[in-house]
Protein backbone atom coordinates (compact mmCIF):
# COMPACT_ATOMS: atom_id res chain seq x y z
CA UNK A 1 0.00 0.00 0.00
CA UNK A 2 2.50 2.30 1.20
CA UNK A 3 4.50 1.84 -2.62
CA UNK A 4 1.45 4.70 -4.08
CA UNK A 5 3.69 6.75 -1.26
CA UNK A 6 7.39 6.19 -2.74
CA UNK A 7 8.09 3.74 -0.08
CA UNK A 8 9.40 0.07 -1.87
CA UNK A 9 8.64 -2.94 -0.31
CA UNK A 10 11.65 -3.47 1.89
CA UNK A 11 11.11 0.01 3.88
CA UNK A 12 7.64 -0.43 4.08
CA UNK A 13 8.81 -3.51 5.96
CA UNK A 14 11.08 -1.53 7.75
CA UNK A 15 8.59 0.85 8.83
CA UNK A 16 5.94 -1.40 10.47
CA UNK A 17 8.58 -3.30 12.34
CA UNK A 18 9.22 0.56 13.91
CA UNK A 19 6.03 1.13 14.29
CA UNK A 20 5.74 -2.36 16.14
CA UNK A 21 8.48 -1.92 18.53
CA UNK A 22 10.67 1.13 18.25
CA UNK A 23 13.41 0.12 20.82
CA UNK A 24 14.56 -2.42 18.02
CA UNK A 25 18.13 -1.24 16.14
CA UNK A 26 19.67 -2.12 13.05
CA UNK A 27 21.05 -5.32 14.07
CA UNK A 28 17.10 -6.45 14.90
CA UNK A 29 15.70 -5.02 12.09
CA UNK A 30 18.15 -7.03 9.56
CA UNK A 31 17.42 -10.11 11.56
CA UNK A 32 13.81 -10.07 11.51
CA UNK A 33 13.16 -8.89 7.83
CA UNK A 34 16.36 -11.45 6.54
CA UNK A 35 17.68 -7.95 4.83
CA UNK A 36 21.40 -6.63 4.93
CA UNK A 37 22.38 -4.37 7.83
CA UNK A 38 22.91 -1.99 4.48
CA UNK A 39 19.73 -2.04 3.08
CA UNK A 40 17.61 -1.61 6.55
CA UNK A 41 20.46 1.64 7.25
CA UNK A 42 19.48 2.87 3.69
CA UNK A 43 15.52 2.56 4.55
CA UNK A 44 15.95 4.45 7.97
CA UNK A 45 17.42 6.88 6.00
CA UNK A 46 14.40 7.15 3.59
CA UNK A 47 11.90 6.98 6.32
CA UNK A 48 14.10 9.92 8.37
CA UNK A 49 14.07 11.69 4.89
CA UNK A 50 10.23 11.22 4.31
CA UNK A 51 9.77 12.76 8.34
CA UNK A 52 8.08 9.31 9.06
CA UNK A 53 11.06 8.67 11.40
CA UNK A 54 12.72 11.37 13.54
CA UNK A 55 15.99 11.36 15.93
CA UNK A 56 15.33 11.76 19.43
CA UNK A 57 17.06 14.67 21.57
CA UNK A 58 17.01 12.67 24.40
CA UNK A 59 19.08 9.51 23.70
CA UNK A 60 19.70 10.51 19.79
CA UNK A 61 17.52 7.22 18.57
CA UNK A 62 15.28 6.93 15.64
CA UNK A 63 11.82 6.90 16.80
CA UNK A 64 8.79 6.57 14.50
CA UNK A 65 6.36 10.34 14.67
CA UNK A 66 2.36 9.72 14.57
CA UNK A 67 1.49 7.73 11.54
CA UNK A 68 -1.74 9.71 11.03
CA UNK A 69 0.47 12.76 11.20
CA UNK A 70 3.24 11.63 8.96
CA UNK A 71 1.63 9.60 6.18
CA UNK A 72 -1.30 12.55 5.73
CA UNK A 73 1.52 14.99 5.00
CA UNK A 74 3.47 12.50 2.31
CA UNK A 75 -0.07 11.96 0.89
CA UNK A 76 0.26 15.88 0.32
CA UNK A 77 3.07 16.19 -0.93
CA UNK A 78 2.21 13.76 -3.81
CA UNK A 79 -1.02 15.36 -3.99
CA UNK A 80 0.46 18.92 -4.87
CA UNK A 81 2.95 17.22 -7.15
CA UNK A 82 0.13 15.67 -9.49
CA UNK A 83 -1.32 18.92 -9.07
CA UNK A 84 1.52 20.52 -10.06
CA UNK A 85 2.20 18.50 -13.26
CA UNK A 86 -1.28 18.72 -13.94
CA UNK A 87 -1.12 22.79 -14.09
CA UNK A 88 1.87 22.76 -16.07
CA UNK A 89 -0.20 20.60 -19.08
CA UNK A 90 -3.01 22.92 -18.91
CA UNK A 91 -0.41 25.68 -19.20
CA UNK A 92 0.89 23.72 -22.26
CA UNK A 93 -2.13 23.43 -24.07
CA UNK A 94 -3.07 27.12 -24.04
CA UNK A 95 0.57 28.45 -25.05
CA UNK A 96 -0.17 26.16 -28.10
CA UNK A 97 -3.40 27.02 -28.95
CA UNK A 98 -2.48 31.02 -28.33
CA UNK A 99 0.67 30.30 -30.86
CA UNK A 100 -1.78 28.25 -33.21
CA UNK A 101 -3.87 31.43 -33.61
CA UNK A 102 -0.85 34.43 -33.36
CA UNK A 103 0.54 31.87 -36.06
CA UNK A 104 -2.90 31.16 -38.24
CA UNK A 105 -3.46 35.06 -38.72
CA UNK A 106 0.03 35.51 -39.96
CA UNK A 107 -0.83 32.59 -42.36
CA UNK A 108 -4.10 34.23 -42.98
CA UNK A 109 -2.60 37.11 -43.62
CA UNK A 110 -0.53 36.15 -47.00
CA UNK A 111 -1.48 37.62 -50.17
CA UNK A 112 -1.38 33.99 -52.03
CA UNK A 113 -4.75 31.66 -50.85
CA UNK A 114 -3.80 28.35 -49.71
CA UNK A 115 -7.24 26.68 -49.19
CA UNK A 116 -10.60 26.41 -50.85
CA UNK A 117 -13.45 25.86 -48.82
CA UNK A 118 -16.88 23.97 -49.52
CA UNK A 119 -19.54 24.36 -47.82
CA UNK A 120 -23.07 22.01 -47.32
CA UNK A 121 -22.42 18.11 -47.93
CA UNK A 122 -23.30 18.04 -51.24
CA UNK A 123 -20.26 20.12 -52.54
CA UNK A 124 -17.95 18.15 -50.39
CA UNK A 125 -19.34 14.96 -52.08
CA UNK A 126 -19.07 16.19 -55.47
CA UNK A 127 -15.59 17.29 -54.72
CA UNK A 128 -14.27 14.51 -53.42
CA UNK A 129 -15.46 12.34 -56.38
CA UNK A 130 -13.94 14.63 -58.52
CA UNK A 131 -10.75 14.09 -57.05
CA UNK A 132 -11.47 10.28 -56.89
CA UNK A 133 -11.89 10.47 -60.29
CA UNK A 134 -8.90 11.87 -61.12
CA UNK A 135 -6.64 10.15 -57.99
CA UNK A 136 -3.58 8.33 -60.11
CA UNK A 137 -1.53 6.11 -57.63
CA UNK A 138 -2.56 6.61 -53.81
CA UNK A 139 -5.30 7.66 -51.74
CA UNK A 140 -4.97 8.13 -47.71
CA UNK A 141 -7.74 8.22 -44.92
CA UNK A 142 -8.03 9.04 -41.38
CA UNK A 143 -11.92 7.90 -40.18
CA UNK A 144 -12.56 8.95 -36.70
CA UNK A 145 -15.55 8.88 -35.09
CA UNK A 146 -15.98 5.49 -34.34
CA UNK A 147 -18.95 2.95 -36.05
CA UNK A 148 -19.62 4.20 -39.14
CA UNK A 149 -23.49 4.67 -40.81
CA UNK A 150 -24.59 1.61 -42.96
CA UNK A 151 -26.00 4.22 -45.27
CA UNK A 152 -22.43 6.26 -45.28
CA UNK A 153 -20.83 3.14 -45.74
CA UNK A 154 -22.93 2.01 -48.60
CA UNK A 155 -22.47 5.16 -50.18
CA UNK A 156 -18.94 5.01 -50.72
CA UNK A 157 -18.88 1.37 -52.15
CA UNK A 158 -19.00 2.16 -55.61
CA UNK A 159 -16.68 5.27 -55.25
CA UNK A 160 -14.61 2.78 -53.79
CA UNK A 161 -14.57 -0.07 -55.90
CA UNK A 162 -13.92 2.06 -58.90
CA UNK A 163 -10.52 3.79 -57.46
CA UNK A 164 -9.46 0.64 -56.55
CA UNK A 165 -9.98 -0.49 -59.91
CA UNK A 166 -7.84 1.87 -61.35
CA UNK A 167 -5.16 0.15 -59.44
CA UNK A 168 -5.16 3.10 -57.02
CA UNK A 169 -3.83 1.67 -53.34
CA UNK A 170 -6.02 2.89 -50.71
CA UNK A 171 -5.00 3.12 -47.19
CA UNK A 172 -7.54 3.76 -44.69
CA UNK A 173 -7.31 4.17 -40.89
CA UNK A 174 -10.37 3.78 -38.34
CA UNK A 175 -10.72 4.08 -34.71
CA UNK A 176 -9.84 0.51 -32.75
CA UNK A 177 -13.50 0.97 -31.43
CA UNK A 178 -14.72 0.17 -35.14
CA UNK A 179 -13.70 -3.51 -34.59
CA UNK A 180 -16.35 -4.01 -31.99
CA UNK A 181 -19.04 -2.45 -34.65
CA UNK A 182 -20.45 -5.20 -37.20
CA UNK A 183 -21.19 -2.96 -39.97
CA UNK A 184 -18.21 -1.14 -40.18
CA UNK A 185 -16.61 -4.35 -39.61
CA UNK A 186 -17.95 -6.03 -42.57
CA UNK A 187 -17.72 -3.07 -44.70
CA UNK A 188 -13.72 -2.80 -44.31
CA UNK A 189 -13.60 -6.61 -44.33
CA UNK A 190 -14.77 -6.01 -47.75
CA UNK A 191 -12.81 -2.95 -48.65
CA UNK A 192 -9.81 -5.09 -47.96
CA UNK A 193 -10.94 -8.20 -50.44
CA UNK A 194 -11.05 -5.42 -52.86
CA UNK A 195 -6.85 -4.23 -52.36
CA UNK A 196 -7.48 -2.03 -49.95
CA UNK A 197 -5.30 -1.64 -46.71
CA UNK A 198 -6.87 -1.14 -43.24
CA UNK A 199 -5.36 -0.25 -40.12
CA UNK A 200 -6.56 0.84 -36.43
CA UNK A 201 -5.59 2.81 -33.66
CA UNK A 202 -7.06 4.12 -30.53
CA UNK A 203 -7.63 8.10 -31.52
CA UNK A 204 -6.96 10.15 -34.42
CA UNK A 205 -6.06 13.81 -34.25
CA UNK A 206 -9.15 14.98 -37.25
CA UNK A 207 -10.71 13.43 -40.50
CA UNK A 208 -8.74 13.60 -43.75
CA UNK A 209 -8.56 12.59 -46.87
CA UNK A 210 -5.46 12.59 -48.99
CA UNK A 211 -5.27 12.33 -52.72
CA UNK A 212 -1.67 11.26 -54.45
CA UNK A 213 0.02 13.41 -52.01
CA UNK A 214 -0.71 16.70 -53.54
CA UNK A 215 -4.36 17.69 -52.72
CA UNK A 216 -6.07 17.34 -48.59
CA UNK A 217 -9.51 17.54 -47.32
CA UNK A 218 -10.01 18.45 -43.78
CA UNK A 219 -13.06 19.35 -41.81
CA UNK A 220 -13.50 23.44 -41.97
CA UNK A 221 -14.86 22.42 -38.15
CA UNK A 222 -13.66 18.99 -36.32
CA UNK A 223 -16.48 19.44 -34.31
CA UNK A 224 -19.14 20.18 -36.82
CA UNK A 225 -18.91 18.31 -40.60
CA UNK A 226 -21.88 20.62 -41.26
CA UNK A 227 -19.90 23.47 -41.65
CA UNK A 228 -18.18 21.81 -44.53
CA UNK A 229 -14.26 20.86 -45.33
CA UNK A 230 -11.65 22.58 -47.03
CA UNK A 231 -8.91 21.63 -49.29
CA UNK A 232 -5.50 22.44 -49.01
CA UNK A 233 -2.79 21.65 -52.06
CA UNK A 234 0.69 23.67 -50.37
CA UNK A 235 3.13 21.57 -50.88
CA UNK A 236 4.68 22.10 -46.93
CA UNK A 237 1.12 21.88 -45.42
CA UNK A 238 0.32 18.29 -47.62
CA UNK A 239 3.87 17.34 -47.08
CA UNK A 240 3.52 17.42 -43.20
CA UNK A 241 0.24 16.01 -43.19
CA UNK A 242 1.45 13.12 -45.42
CA UNK A 243 4.06 12.55 -42.85
CA UNK A 244 1.72 12.22 -40.47
CA UNK A 245 -0.08 9.85 -42.09
CA UNK A 246 3.01 7.52 -42.47
CA UNK A 247 3.58 7.74 -38.55
CA UNK A 248 0.32 6.58 -37.57
CA UNK A 249 -0.10 3.97 -40.45
CA UNK A 250 2.97 2.64 -39.03
CA UNK A 251 2.06 2.86 -35.25
CA UNK A 252 -1.47 1.19 -36.48
CA UNK A 253 -2.75 -2.28 -36.26
CA UNK A 254 -4.00 -4.03 -39.68
CA UNK A 255 -7.87 -5.10 -39.11
CA UNK A 256 -7.04 -8.50 -39.50
CA UNK A 257 -4.97 -8.75 -36.00
CA UNK A 258 -5.81 -7.96 -32.13
CA UNK A 259 -4.94 -5.21 -30.91
CA UNK A 260 -1.04 -5.67 -29.21
CA UNK A 261 -0.66 -5.25 -25.51
CA UNK A 262 2.42 -3.73 -24.62
CA UNK A 263 5.13 -4.48 -21.80
CA UNK A 264 2.87 -3.84 -19.12
CA UNK A 265 -0.67 -5.28 -20.52
CA UNK A 266 -1.71 -2.69 -22.04
CA UNK A 267 -3.94 -2.03 -25.36
CA UNK A 268 -3.44 1.49 -27.09
CA UNK A 269 -6.95 2.19 -26.02
CA UNK A 270 -6.44 1.74 -22.79
CA UNK A 271 -3.64 3.78 -22.18
CA UNK A 272 -5.05 6.79 -24.56
CA UNK A 273 -8.22 6.12 -22.31
CA UNK A 274 -5.97 6.90 -19.03
CA UNK A 275 -4.42 9.65 -20.49
CA UNK A 276 -7.56 11.13 -21.82
CA UNK A 277 -8.93 11.06 -18.34
CA UNK A 278 -5.58 12.13 -16.56
CA UNK A 279 -5.88 15.27 -18.75
CA UNK A 280 -9.33 16.09 -17.17
CA UNK A 281 -11.89 15.06 -20.19
CA UNK A 282 -15.11 13.93 -19.03
CA UNK A 283 -15.84 10.07 -19.52
CA UNK A 284 -18.16 11.08 -22.59
CA UNK A 285 -15.61 13.37 -24.01
CA UNK A 286 -13.23 10.76 -23.81
CA UNK A 287 -15.07 8.18 -25.02
CA UNK A 288 -16.17 10.56 -28.36
CA UNK A 289 -12.38 11.34 -29.17
CA UNK A 290 -11.55 7.23 -28.53
CA UNK A 291 -15.31 6.59 -30.67
CA UNK A 292 -16.79 4.97 -27.42
CA UNK A 293 -19.97 4.94 -25.44
CA UNK A 294 -20.37 6.04 -22.09
CA UNK A 295 -21.16 2.80 -20.71
CA UNK A 296 -17.99 1.38 -22.83
CA UNK A 297 -15.33 4.02 -20.94
CA UNK A 298 -17.07 3.17 -17.72
CA UNK A 299 -16.67 -0.33 -18.19
CA UNK A 300 -13.00 -0.35 -19.26
CA UNK A 301 -11.84 2.10 -16.20
CA UNK A 302 -13.71 0.05 -13.70
CA UNK A 303 -11.31 -2.88 -15.10
CA UNK A 304 -8.44 -0.53 -14.98
CA UNK A 305 -8.91 0.48 -11.31
CA UNK A 306 -9.28 -3.37 -10.72
CA UNK A 307 -6.18 -3.81 -12.58
CA UNK A 308 -4.04 -1.08 -10.48
CA UNK A 309 -5.89 -2.09 -6.87
CA UNK A 310 -7.39 1.61 -6.70
CA UNK A 311 -10.54 2.20 -4.75
CA UNK A 312 -11.00 5.64 -6.57
CA UNK A 313 -10.22 7.64 -9.90
CA UNK A 314 -7.69 9.84 -8.05
CA UNK A 315 -5.79 6.59 -6.40
CA UNK A 316 -5.75 5.06 -9.89
CA UNK A 317 -4.63 8.27 -11.65
CA UNK A 318 -1.42 8.20 -8.98
CA UNK A 319 -0.68 4.72 -9.33
CA UNK A 320 -1.17 5.05 -13.49
CA UNK A 321 1.26 7.56 -12.95
CA UNK A 322 4.01 5.80 -10.70
CA UNK A 323 3.53 2.54 -12.96
CA UNK A 324 4.33 4.73 -16.25
CA UNK A 325 1.26 3.88 -17.68
CA UNK A 326 0.71 7.67 -18.72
Amino acid sequence: MLELLGLDAGTAAVYELVLADRTWGEAELASRLALPAAAVRASLAKLTELRLLYRSPLDDELRPGDPAVGLRELFGHHKRELERRQEAVARCEAEMAAAIGTYSDLYAGQTRRVARQFLGVESVQDRLRELSAGTGSECLTFNPGGAQSRASLEASRDLDRDTLGRGVRMRTVYLDSVRNDAVTREYAEWLTGLGGEVRTVPTLPVRMLLFDRKTVIVPADPDNTRKGAVELSEPGVVAGLAGLFDRVWESATPLGTGPDRDDQGLTGQERELLKLLGRGLTDEAAGRQLGLSLRTVRRMMAELMKRLGAGSRFEAGLRAAQREWI
